[in-house]
């Protein structure tokens, strides 16, 4: 199945500036985050990143300060999914009454809530611990879960692929930036084709 923009929702995992020194192909990394970060503010994608312990690791890396400026989320777990969840998936308003109500024989029925972004594409490091106990948190929340793998990495490329391998098996889609962009897109005649283009090349 192809990603739909309509349905998606971008979280950058901590990409932050005491860590990313350390993280294998860093600057591919990055690049590609960054990448992510402005197709979907192009296209009207809604963007979340996380920072893990910002005191210790510090704030997100400069290449992506100004794209999530005012989207970031604090968190000491490493599985992010709770406090993510706040902003991913929103709780339903209730719907309540008042002593004036109408009895509910009489009420009409409430209309259906509007469908919700259900796709989070994901994205981040360490691969291995924080991205991946995110996307198995966002997944039993019943979540479609898109691991971007060329935006994703660890110390190490073994423990950056057994994220990976672990992901597939747990129901989480594995693609590549260009994946993202071009399933967002679905043709050359959309209006934002070649703006995306200059970004992917």
């Amino acid at each position: 199945m192809l990603l739909d923009a309509q349905d998606c929702q971008l979280v950058l995992v901590d990409y932050q500036q005491r860590l990313m020194p350390a993280i294998h192909e860093a600057g591919l990394v990055v690049a590609n985050a960054a990448k992510l970060a402005r197709i979907a503010q192009l296209l009207q994608v809604p963007l979340w990143a996380t920072e893990e312990n910002p005191d210790g690791l510090g704030g997100t890396v400069e290449a992506l300060q100004p794209l999530v400026a005012g989207r970031i989320v604090p968190k000491m777990a490493f599985d992010g999914s709770s406090v993510l969840l706040l902003r991913l998936k929103p709780a339903a308003k209730p719907q309540g009454g008042n002593a004036r109500s109408l009895p509910k024989h009489l009420q009409k029925a409430a209309p259906p809530p509007a469908p919700g972004r259900e796709t989070i594409v994901l994205a981040g490091c360490e691969a291995h611990v924080c991205l991946l106990q995110t996307a198995l948190g966002l997944l039993e929340e019943e979540l479609d879960v898109v691991v971007v793998t060329d935006a994703c990495g660890s110390r190490s490329e073994r423990n950056r692929d057994a994220a990976f391998d672990r992901l597939a098996g747990a129901g989480a889609e594995l693609v590549t930036t260009e994946m993202v962009a071009f399933e967002w897109l679905r043709d050359a005649g959309h209006p934002r084709f070649r703006d995306v283009l200059t970004i992917v090349k």
